[in-house]
């Protein structure tokens, strides 16, 4: 029999990003804009055998604690997410992400005539129409948009 365990070292402070579906946490870490370029302890496991959901990814940050801005990321590129906060070493507080009805300032419209995308200075405001396509439209220039194919601010 062999087996198997996951050997990931824990970390003292930060944020541990668990449950995100398979193959996406390259996404969420771009969507953070997570690069470690600021020296933090970065940790990113991808395609972690799981009983819920057969494989999942997962993020540890060391010394970054996430604002709601960055759990509407999360739960529009991964809607299973959980968040948990660590503070010397235990767990202080476990949240699951949940889709906002409209999302600020996270995403670029893709119409470069959209108001948005001028030098108005105007944020892009997206509300979400279709939950389970993950499918938004620009409340200024009326545009379709699926998560998957924009970018993020």
């Amino acid at each position: 029999m062999e087996q198997s365990e996951l050997m990931v070292r824990r970390i003292k402070e930060g944020t541990v990003i668990d449950h995100i579906d398979e193959g996406k946490g390259l996404q969420v870490l771009d969507a953070l804009r997570i690069d470690g370029k600021d020296g933090s302890l970065i940790t990113v496991a991808l395609n972690v055998p799981s009983g819920k959901s057969k494989k999942k990814d997962i993020i540890k940050v060391e010394n970054k604690f996430l604002k709601d801005d960055d759990t509407n990321k999360i739960a529009i590129i991964s809607p299973k997410a959980t968040i948990n906060i660590i503070k010397n070493y235990k767990l202080i507080e476990k949240r699951r992400v949940a889709l906002p009805n409209e999302i600020d300032r996270i995403f670029r419209c893709t119409n470069p005539d959209c108001i948005t995308n001028s030098t108005e200075h105007i944020e892009s405001v997206m509300d979400l129409i279709d939950k389970d396509g993950m499918i938004l439209k620009c409340r200024y220039c009326a545009r379709i948009l699926d998560v998957n194919e924009i970018k993020y601010n």
